[in-house]
């Protein structure tokens, strides 16, 4: 079981809700409202989970900076009422900062019971891992 702080609590639940909100901003069709409180949560819940010195570290490494510039530019713009823009780029800035993990998410999903044997179906799973980048060698 991993253990939490009460910090990290929070801050699990805080990421929780942004992600809902972000979704739920998703699909009514883009509320600018949704976004920009999703937005806002999870950035507090990845404060509060990692901490302040490790979230400026993350998104101010020289790898990541076009990843938190299309992240933060999408913000703004979903700030400012261009919410399918906004989402666009912000899309994009999260693949860039986000999608070295990709591969240990399909994995740590693969570990829960349904969507496990969903995820390792033989039809399926070759695409998850082609698209996580899980398992691909260099040749």
């Amino acid at each position: 079981m991993i253990w939490l702080s009460e910090r990290q609590k929070f801050g699990v639940g805080f990421t929780a809700g942004g992600i809902f909100f972000f979704l739920f901003g998703i699909l009514t069709f883009f509320d600018s409202g949704f976004l920009a409180l999703g937005n806002i949560l999870f950035l507090i819940g990845l404060v509060l989970i990692i901490g302040p010195q490790r979230t400026v570290t993350f998104f101010t490494r020289p790898t990541k900076l076009r990843g938190t510039l299309c992240f933060a530019v999408g913000i703004l713009l979903i700030l400012m009422k261009h919410a399918f823009i906004g989402f666009i780029l912000e899309s994009f800035g999260i693949l860039g900062l986000f999608g070295d993990f990709f591969g240990t998410i399909v994995q740590f999903l693969r570990s829960i019971p349904y969507i496990g044997d969903l995820l390792n179906h033989p039809y399926i799973a070759p695409t998850i891992d082609r698209l996580a980048g899980v398992n691909t060698l260099p040749v």
